[in-house]
């Protein structure tokens, strides 16, 4: 169990708005390598998890990377929301307007939505484990990405705010392998 704050865990500071950054922000709403993904993967796997350690983790990562989800809606959300329609067309976001106005929905940059499909939870703690080190390496290089991608300093303090907590994911999915591989060894499990 949880506590839900009712606040995001870092502050979003918008200057403007900017439907470019807005439209690049959906590859972490909604991409195969964004927030919804991690936190769905990591909550998933958890539960084939061998260690009460290891389960934990993948619940409080899991559940972090929906906080990070709530994070970068709410950056999508303040860059749009004041937007003429024209200048949604003109971003490229005409289609995202025609089925869902400024709401959000999950799909990725160009517009693919999410898919359960980008969820990998295979039941092996030490395959899942690596799979869940990619992501988080993965989402690190986005973040980098989106930060060059931006001269907002609200947005960029956000991003790299997000980026160092892939690379702490990093580490802890790092530390939890090496838990695993050693139960396994012991237990003779391969």
């Amino acid at each position: 169990m949880w506590l839900y704050e009712k606040k995001l865990q870092y502050p979003v500071r918008v200057e403007r708005c900017d439907l470019n950054m807005a439209k690049y922000l959906f590859a972490q709403f909604g991409g195969p390598d964004g927030e919804l993904s991690a936190g769905i993967r990591y909550l998933s796997q958890r539960y084939t998890m061998p260690l009460d350690q290891t389960k934990g983790l993948l619940t409080d990562i899991g559940t972090e990377e929906l906080a990070h989800w709530e994070i970068i809606a709410t950056m999508i959300y303040k860059l749009i929301k004041d937007a003429p329609v024209e200048k949604i067309e003109r971003a490229g976001l005409g289609a995202h307007y025609t089925q869902h106005d400024r709401a959000l929905y999950p799909h990725d940059a160009a517009g693919v939505p999410w898919t359960a499909a980008y969820i990998q939870s295979i039941g092996d703690p030490v395959t899942d484990l690596h799979e869940d080190m990619a992501a988080e390496q993965k989402a690190r290089t986005t973040y980098e990405h989106l930060i060059n991608l931006t001269d907002d300093t609200g947005i960029k303090d956000t991003l790299r705010f997000l980026r160092e907590r892939e690379v702490v994911h990093f580490q802890r999915f790092g530390e939890a392998l090496r838990l695993v591989t050693e139960y396994q060894k012991a237990k003779k499990v391969y």
